[in-house]
């Protein structure tokens, strides 16, 4: 017998193995589908993929489909409860009822302060300074000098740092906090961390600096997670001042004329700690260490006159708090709002909330850029514009350099600030940071950045929508059938 023979009775055998495996994986594949997705039509075409595609159709599922987990089931639980971080006893949490007194100008948007109390699980902050830094200008030089003067700790988490120039300038301002004594812990999506090559968290390591990726794999196949990525934008220094936005930490955003376009935002005050908090929850899910104490929480006190709210919004138990709050403030506008996003891909649902407004008589403005960086997702962003166009919203296309900003303004008043887009990924798959921001002077230089936008841009008709050529909207009708994915 030679020594490579198969055995007669696993020749017999093997074929029998391999159709109770593939019938095992779609039935578990279609099995979960069915138990856990909400969109009927999602669960359907799942299931028929894993049965028409067998075994293919499983894995595309398991990197695709499972788009949520359990995080507070499955980490270390931080001492603190949400929102419980110290506060010096002059800050109290506003209600609606106190909005109103305090924030006259605000009154009308009372009805979305009792949503962010009903859905968001953290109170809405008095007493913030909220300061607006431009990619081109200042952004990253302002955060650097915050890292520069850090005494006692630094977070900082971002989807996207790069290994290049400006990676490596904030690896050395990290690295040599940790020399002064600094403790610092670095937190990187485990795909974001992937866009350059060799990856930056050796190079953090080399400088001494803590760091870890975010949801690195799926185990035993060391394949990352397609989906359940970590998108948040956050800097706390000393527990006490932070920043938080649109902007990674990448060369093409490093400041001058030729930089890429984005807005980021320093804080100051109790919406701080909320920052932090967000860290902290993200740190322990992925390293199992309780970040706790006055040295990463100390009290904090009143900054500035913002009322703010960070929203964490994620595939996790915060699953749709950040689209919830998106259709409360479309409900709720009575004069304007202006969305300047890189990626629009709203759902259906946020459709009709668009329209619904611009029918109801708000000027609904919506800035995107001429000339996206994923031409998929810009195809089918075009594939579906349209739909907002008739009944009455308005888009501009704002000319290159690409703008990244991601913003929302509601009746001069309410600011929504942060790193989610207007697509499936950003307000269903992926973990997310923004802030709401009742403060009218806040507002207006906000409104003040989308009119600087719209001497730049053009308007687009739906005559010019309906006027691409045939083989133009087919492309483009076929990548919107992508767009859950994109």
């Amino acid at each position: 017998m030679h020594l490579f023979d198969i055995p007669a009775w696993l020749e017999v055998a093997w074929p029998h193995v391999v159709a109770a495996l593939t019938v095992l994986i779609s039935t578990v594949a279609s099995a979960h589908a069915v138990l856990h997705k909400r969109d009927v039509r999602a669960a359907a075409g799942w299931v028929g993929l894993a049965w028409l595609v067998p075994v293919l159709g499983g894995v595309l599922y398991l990197l695709l489909g499972i788009n949520r987990i359990r995080r507070r089931a499955r980490s270390l639980m931080l001492k603190q409860a949400p929102g419980r971080f110290p506060l010096s006893p002059q800050v109290a949490p506003m209600k609606a009822e106190t909005v109103s007194v305090h924030h006259p100008e605000a009154a009308p948007l009372a009805p979305l302060v009792r949503l962010g109390d009903a859905v968001v699980g953290r109170p809405l902050l008095p007493g913030n300074r909220v300061t607006v830094l431009e990619s081109r200008r200042d952004a990253y030089p302002a955060m650097l000098e915050a890292i520069d003067a850090a005494r006692t700790t630094l977070s900082l988490c971002s989807y996207i740092f790069d290994n290049d120039v400006a990676g490596r300038r904030f690896v050395e301002a990290l690295g040599a906090a940790v020399k002064r004594g600094v403790e610092v812990r670095v937190l990187v999506d485990a795909v974001g961390s992937r866009y350059t090559w060799p990856p930056i968290l050796g190079r953090l390591r080399r400088a001494g600096v803590r760091a870890a990726r975010f949801l690195p794999s799926l185990m035993p196949y060391r394949l990352p997670f397609a989906n359940l990525r970590n998108h948040r934008k956050l800097l706390v220094v000393d527990g006490r001042v932070g920043f938080t936005g649109g902007m990674n930490i990448r060369e093409a955003f490093w400041p001058g004329e030729h930089a890429a376009v984005d807005l980021h935002f320093r804080v100051e005050g109790p919406l701080v700690g909320q920052l932090q908090e967000t860290f902290a929850e993200d740190w322990a899910f992925t390293t199992r260490e309780r970040l706790t104490g006055e040295a990463w929480f100390p009290p904090l006190t009143e900054a500035g006159t913002v009322l703010a709210r960070g929203i964490a919004d994620g595939p996790d138990e915060d699953l749709e708090t950040l689209r919830t709050v998106l259709l409360g403030a479309l409900a709720t506008a009575r004069t304007s709002v202006r969305i300047v996003t890189p990626y629009f891909l709203p759902d259906t649902v946020l459709i009709t909330a668009l329209s619904v407004a611009a029918l109801r008589g708000v000027q609904v403005d919506i800035l995107l850029p001429q000339k996206g960086n994923l031409p998929l997702v810009q195809w089918a962003t075009w594939a579906q514009l349209w739909q907002v166009l008739r009944p009455g919203c308005r888009i501009f296309l704002t000319a290159p350099p690409f703008d990244h900003t991601k913003l929302l303004v509601v009746d001069g008043v309410w600011s929504l600030i942060g790193s989610a887009n207007w697509d499936p990924r950003s307000l269903r798959l992926n973990f997310e940071f923004n802030v709401e921001c009742y403060d009218a002077a806040l507002a207006t230089q906000l409104e003040g950045v989308v009119a600087a936008r719209l001497r730049d841009a053009r308007p687009l008709t739906l005559e010019q929508v309906d006027a691409r050529a045939l083989p133009i909207r087919l492309r483009d009708g076929l990548a919107r059938l992508l767009s859950p994915y994109l």
